[in-house]
């Protein structure tokens, strides 16, 4: 298969994410659907307020659209299984984000749909994936990664499972708080496994399919750059966190996962921390968390904060691009 698949695909899913926001911001501005600013968050990101939402309708819309008309086209063939399921885990990760913009944004309540009930149908969706894998040929084996090691975790596997689409679309989620930086560090991580799926295990199917998605993240950052036009929502960001876990699955890198997305594990890693220490000593070890705004507060600029993370994320993706190459 020739290289240019790859730069093909991401560029069928920039120009339809260029080509649709211009007409949809102003459509959402028509509807009102503006984010609302929590109070207790930075001061500085009151001015944000009433910047449209949902961005991320259209960066799954462009997603979706590449891989199904797209994709086949492009394959001289239909989308497979996996690019199957991997759209099943997308869109579905994506309805449950739009009901919870929908009703905070179009509804005006503020928090949207509960904990518990976004919890359950997280569960549902990564549920029904386990049993689709079920029904085929699918290894229960985990590789260590950087090493020729592997450990089969058989019926254990459906924990890891659950654990990785319900943690990896609340992680992705925890990210997203500042102009352009769920957009930059989400496109680094997708590159990486494209690559991987690319060059290490040759699946094609899942190579475009994460192609495709970061090219729709780069068209949106063209609008989300700070200051942003427009914000994902839970939309993209939930839809965004279970599709790379979906995608390590897939790719039998679960715990490559780890690495690759790990400004998104040490955001919410910094959220547990700050939650338990203030539990148990009443005290905070961060200004505020998720980790970016803990930055802010120091004095960072929004700009400067971005930046370190998106050089956070490249380092990560190269850590595990190398890990990889390593046990290959």
């Amino acid at each position: 298969m020739n290289d240019l698949l790859l730069l093909m695909t991401a560029g069928i899913a920039f120009l339809i994410t260029v080509a649709l926001f211009p007409v949809v911001i102003p459509f959402l501005r028509r509807l009102k659907f503006g984010q609302e600013i929590r109070e207790e968050g930075p001061s500085s990101h009151q001015k944000k307020s009433g910047t449209p939402t949902m961005g991320g309708v259209m960066v799954l819309f462009a997603v979706a659209i590449t891989t199904l008309l797209f994709l086949p086209f492009i394959l001289g063939d239909g989308i497979g299984r996996k690019t199957a399921l991997l759209l099943i885990v997308l869109l579905g990760y994506g309805l449950i984000g739009f009901l919870d913009d929908y009703i905070k944004v179009a509804l005006k309540r503020n928090l949207g749909l509960t904990s518990k009930q976004k919890m359950l149908m997280q569960l549902v969706i990564a549920a029904v994936v386990y049993i689709i894998l079920l029904t085929g040929d699918f290894s229960t084996t985990i590789s260590i990664p950087a090493t020729d090691l592997s450990v089969d975790l058989g019926a254990g596997y459906g924990i890891l499972l659950l654990l990785m689409l319900v943690g990896g679309s609340n992680a992705v989620n925890l990210t997203d708080g500042l102009d352009g930086l769920l957009a930059g560090t989400a496109s680094i991580a997708f590159g990486a496994f494209a690559i991987l799926a690319w060059t290490v295990t040759g699946d094609v199917e899942t190579a475009l399919f994460s192609i495709s998605i970061v090219g729709a993240l780069l068209g949106f950052l063209v609008f989300n750059a700070h200051p942003a036009k427009v914000f994902m929502g839970d939309t993209g960001s939930l839809a965004l966190g279970a599709a790379i876990a979906m995608i390590a699955i897939i790719l039998k890198m679960e715990l490559l996962l780890v690495i690759v997305g790990g400004v998104f594990v040490l955001e919410t890693l910094s959220v547990i921390i700050q939650v338990a220490s203030f539990k148990l000593t009443g005290k905070r070890v961060f200004r505020m968390s998720p980790l970016h705004h803990h930055y802010e507060l120091k004095g960072w600029s929004e700009w400067k904060v971005v930046t370190a993370f998106w050089i956070a994320g490249l380092l990560f993706a190269a850590l595990g691009l190398s890990m990889e190459v390593m046990a290959g």
